[in-house]
């Protein structure tokens, strides 16, 4: 099952469930009759925080429809943005499960639905059926990896024209659901894709800009295609 769905796609959260969200896509019958209940949908504004870095973690939040952006800062105020989630990715596992606080800062890059379920309401649901809890086991492990693999990404990349070819990548297999099409909508200013791949908002404009001459990428407004995805995956290894 995929990820995450195309982000623009205005899916509710019943379909959100049954089609993007790994962690519960194989559960029994019972189970996930269950995990439909619970929880309450919320909406949120272009610019609204889910969560903040530091809070008590109080529940997990489904993202429906819509993007969100993960980000952590220093003591002396700078950001680092981690991810980019999208339909289908459940954000505050980690915190909920271990009774901390949240990791991370959670804001919606633009108008957002998401099912939020309280922390206490979630955990009541992992005693009442096992096999849930070992799917929640094996999604903190996917984000494990997926953190690993990002500040491989990050720390040993060459350059920085072959991270955002990387960046850019997953974004388009993400939204095209397997599909050939990969386009997707870029939410994110140059300053903050800059601030992803660890280069100066300069450098990344300069190179969106090439990929674009060399016929890597198309771009009309904030939408981009990517155009020659083999192209851009050798240049991102």
């Amino acid at each position: 099952m995929a990820a995450a769905n195309n982000p623009r796609h205005p899916l509710n959260c019943e379909n959100c469930e049954l089609r993007s969200i790994r962690m519960f896509c194989n559960l029994d019958k019972d189970a996930f009759a269950d995990f439909q209940l619970l929880g309450t949908q919320k909406s949120f504004t272009r610019g609204e925080t889910l969560f903040a870095e530091d809070e008590p973690s109080q529940g997990i939040f489904l993202v429906c429809t819509g993007q969100v952006k993960l980000s952590c800062s220093s003591k002396d105020g700078k950001t680092l943005i981690l991810k980019i989630a999208m339909p289908g990715d459940l954000l505050g596992l980690g915190a909920v499960l271990s009774g901390s606080k949240y990791e991370v800062s959670a804001q919606a890059l633009e108008p957002t639905q998401v099912k939020k379920i309280e922390r206490e309401q979630f955990l009541a649901f992992l005693q009442k059926h096992g096999q849930a809890s070992l799917h929640a086991a094996k999604a903190l492990s996917e984000e494990y990896k997926t953190a690993f693999f990002e500040a491989r990404r990050l720390a040993l990349s060459g350059s920085a024209a072959s991270r955002l070819a990387g960046l850019l990548l997953d974004w388009g297999r993400l939204s095209s659901c397997g599909k050939t099409e990969m386009r997707f909508t870029m939410a994110l200013t140059h300053e903050e894709l800059a601030n992803m791949v660890g280069s100066s908002r300069e450098t990344v404009t300069r190179i969106l800009t090439r990929f674009r001459k060399e016929g890597l990428i198309e771009s009309r407004g904030s939408s981009i295609l990517i155009q020659a995805p083999r192209r851009l995956e050798k240049m991102s290894v």
